[in-house]
């Protein structure tokens, strides 16, 4: 059978809402990211059966396939197609998947799955505008569902209280994983571990008022939102979606700009063309849970997964579980009973940003890069979704 291969990953470093990145297009700031895997590997971009992009908020600047207007910022010849994918927090993740599927299938000789959300510019849910995305059916279907007050579909920050409660999480812990979130960042940041990964660009700032740019003469080569930050200081903040609760925002994941691509091959274009795997696209699965709690799919996915992959959980030598909320990964270790010291060890969205989109794609430069330092073999990497879903990836490194 055909293998899917990863041959690079790369992406832009995490910018905070209003900050360093604020002043991009999505299109632009994704094409940085296509053109960094052409400058790195050599590859004639004519070459490329498809762009797959993630993008959660496809209203805007970030609408009208946004995949394709990424392919044509980026210089790259006509002739290369290109598709953006929705599924939430998911979306490039699952155009990671599209892509190893479309390899493995015979469908694709090299393609690549990328994502961006320049949530400064587009803000989160806006594509909604005050409509109702899920009509009275599905309303109808979780009427009768009471969660803190609120009746039927909560937003996910409900949902994050809903699975602390329900695993007994404590605003402690909570607190705690937010700020191992912000250390681990931190000394990962200082020994240059995300150096290879991120894509250096340019800084541009938009005024929040007057809406301009202004491009300064710096270049955005480290994540903006790590922070300094105490036991002491988490504790201090007041809860960001309950007024009696336990999520804020030290444990919760950032609004964030970036972008990321990861190119795929099938291992025997990829031999042919000179170049050197850089790891396996091995499996991956889906799953989905209840809606109102939310969060809680990457269980059943990581469940999944194992099983597909005939492994079991002391088999994965590095695990990244999206920070969408602290809740969501103590819930997860808690339930499957994995070893921490094995996950998101550099940090996470807590600390790094959940640039939606482009989550996907930059947590497997994450993995990859981490798998190659550390000399594992297995990385896993899951992430929760809006509507109650998840993504769960196996990637083996090459040796």
């Amino acid at each position: 059978m055909t293998r899917a291969v990863i041959v690079d990953a790369v992406r832009t470093a995490g910018g905070r809402r209003g900050g360093r990145l604020s002043g991009w297009h999505p299109a632009e700031l994704a094409a940085e990211t296509l053109r960094a895997l052409e400058s790195r590997t050599g590859l004639d971009p004519a070459l490329i059966d498809d762009v797959i992009m993630g993008c959660v908020t496809q209203v805007g600047a970030q609408s009208t396939n946004i995949g394709r207007s990424a392919v044509l910022a980026a210089g790259w010849p006509e002739s290369v197609p290109a598709t953006t994918v929705d599924r939430q927090c998911g979306s490039s993740q699952q155009a990671l998947h599209f892509a190893a599927q479309g390899v493995v299938a015979g469908a694709y000789d090299v393609v690549v799955a990328a994502g961006v959300e320049c949530m400064s510019t587009v803000p989160m849910f806006s594509n909604a505008a005050g409509a109702d995305p899920y009509g009275d059916a599905v309303h109808a279907r979780y009427a009768g569902r009471e969660s803190f007050g609120e009746t039927g579909l909560v937003p996910q920050g409900v949902s994050a209280e809903l699975v602390a409660e329900r695993w007994g999480l404590t605003r402690e812990e909570l607190d705690a994983f937010g700020l191992r979130s912000q250390v681990l960042a931190a000394a990962a940041r200082d020994a240059g571990r995300f150096a290879d990964e991120i894509v250096p660009v340019q800084v541009r700032r938009r005024n929040r008022e007057t809406g301009a740019v202004v491009v300064e003469d710096a270049m955005a080569t480290e994540d903006e939102g790590i922070r300094e930050t105490t036991a002491e200081r988490l504790a201090a903040l007041k809860p960001a979606f309950l007024p009696e609760g336990r999520v804020t925002a030290g444990n919760s994941s950032q609004i964030t700009d970036g972008a990321s691509a990861v190119l795929v091959m099938s291992e025997e274009r990829c031999l042919s063309l000179g170049l050197r795997p850089r790891a396996v696209v091995a499996h991956g699965v889906l799953a989905a849970a209840d809606p109102v709690l939310m969060l809680t799919a990457p269980i059943p996915a990581t469940r999944r997964l194992l099983a597909r992959a005939g492994l079991v959980l002391g088999d994965i030598d590095r695990f990244e579980v999206n920070e969408a909320f602290a809740p969501v990964v103590l819930a997860w270790q808690r339930e499957l009973g994995a070893d921490l010291d094995r996950v998101n060890v550099n940090g996470g969205g807590i600390a790094l940003g959940h640039p939606l989109g482009a989550s996907g794609t930059k947590l497997t430069a994450t993995l990859l890069g981490e798998l190659e330092r550390s000399g594992g073999r297995y990385g896993l990497l899951t992430m929760c979704e809006g509507g109650g879903m998840a993504n769960a990836t196996l990637i083996e490194r090459w040796t």
